[in-house]
C-alpha cells in the first residue's frame, strides 16, 4: 500500500512543481538524465548479477517479450500505413509495451498472491522487461528518433548507452556468480531507490490533463493496447499452456495488465520521443490501471 500511495503522491508532487515559478523549463530533462546515467546502471548492478534463471519460469518471463514483441509489430504496422510521425510511433511501441512490472507489480502481486507469486513477479521483471528496457528499447528509440542514423550509428548509441553498458557488465558478473555485497550494494541500493520518485515527479512535470489531454487518440490507442489487449492475448494464449488455476498463469496475465513502465517513459522522453504522449502514459495510465487490474483478477478469480 505504501508504494501505491508513493506513486500517486510524487505525480501530485510532479503536477504542482509547474506552478512554482522558480523552476527551470528543463527541470525533467535534468531529473531524466540522472536517472540514465545514475540509477539504471545502479538497478541492473543490483538486480541481474544474482538473476535465477530458472527454465521452469521460462513462460511467464516470455510474457514480457511477447508484449513488447506486439507493441512493436502493431504500432510499427499502424504508424507506416497511417502516416503516424515516427516520434509518436517509437512511443507507443515502447511505453505501452512495457508493464511496470515492479514498482506497481510487485505490491500488487504480493497483495494477491503471496510470497509465491512474488518470486514469479521478479523473473517476470528481471529476465524480461529490465532486460529489455536495458537494450531492445534503446534499438527502438534509436530507430525512431527523430534524426536519421545509420546502422553504425545506431550501433554506436546502444553501445554507448550507460544502462547497456552497464547491463552486459551485470551479465558477465551472473555468468561468473559475481554480485554486489556490503557497502557497495548498499550504495547502488541507495541510488536505485530514487528511481520511482524521481521518475514520477518528471512525469507529473510534464503532465497536463484537460479536455484536448483526454481526447488524445494515441493515449487511448496506447492504453487500450496495454491494459486490454496484451493482457487478454496472454489470458486467452496462457490458458492453453497452463492450468488456469496455476499460479504461474495468474501471475503473468496479472503483469502483462499492468500500467507502463515508468522507466520505459524515462527512455522514451530523453530520446525526444513524443514526450507528451510518454509523459500522459504513465501519468494517467498508472490511476486508470487500479480499474482494469481489478477487473483482471476477477476474470481469473
Amino acid at each position: 500500500m505504501t508504494n501505491l500511495v508513493l506513486v500517486i503522491l510524487c505525480l501530485i508532487i510532479g503536477i504542482l512543481l509547474q506552478h512554482v515559478k522558480d523552476m527551470p523549463e528543463n527541470a525533467p530533462k535534468a531529473l531524466n538524465t540522472y536517472l540514465i546515467y545514475i540509477v539504471l546502471p545502479a538497478l541492473a548492478l543490483m538486480h541481474i548479477p544474482n538473476m535465477d534463471l530458472n527454465p521452469h519460469l521460462l513462460l511467464p518471463v516470455i510474457s514480457a517479450w511477447i508484449s513488447f514483441g506486439l507493441s512493436w509489430l502493431i504500432f510499427g504496422w499502424l504508424g507506416r500505413n497511417f502516416s503516424w510521425e515516427k516520434s509518436t510511433t517509437g512511443c507507443l511501441v515502447i511505453v505501452s509495451g512495457l508493464a511496470n512490472t515492479s514498482f506497481i507489480g510487485f505490491p500488487v502481486i504480493e497483495a494477491l498472491f503471496g510470497g509465491e507469486g512474488l518470486k514469479i513477479a521478479l523473473l517476470i521483471d528481471q529476465a524480461g522487461s529490465f532486460i529489455i528496457v536495458s537494450s531492445i528499447a534503446i534499438i527502438v528509440a534509436s530507430l525512431f528518433g527523430h534524426e536519421r542514423k545509420r546502422k553504425r550509428d545506431v550501433t554506436k548509441k546502444i553501445l554507448t548507452f550507460p544502462p547497456f553498458l552497464f547491463f552486459i557488465l551485470a551479465l558477465v558478473m551472473n555468468f561468473f556468480q559475481m554480485e554486489f555485497q556490503g557497502m557497495p550494494h548498499e550504495i547502488l541500493e541507495s541510488f536505485a531507490v530514487t528511481l520511482t520518485p524521481v521518475a514520477l515527479i518528471s512525469v507529473g512535470l510534464q503532465v497536463k490533463i484537460n479536455a484536448s489531454t483526454l481526447s488524445y487518440r494515441y493515449l487511448w490507442y496506447g492504453l487500450g493496447y496495454k491494459l486490454i489487449l496484451i493482457p487478454g492475448f496472454i489470458f486467452l494464449v496462457f490458458r492453453f499452456l497452463f492450468d488456469p488455476n496455476d499460479l504461474l498463469y495468474k501471475v503473468s496475465v496479472m503483469e502483462a495488465a499492468m500500467a507502463p513502465m515508468i522507466t520505459g517513459s524515462v527512455i522514451a522522453i530523453n530520446h525526444d520521443l513524443n514526450p507528451k504522449l510518454a509523459s500522459l502514459l504513465v501519468g494517467i495510465g498508472i490511476p486508470l490501471s487500479f480499474i482494469t487490474l481489478l477487473a483482471w483478477y476477477a476474470l481469473l478469480a
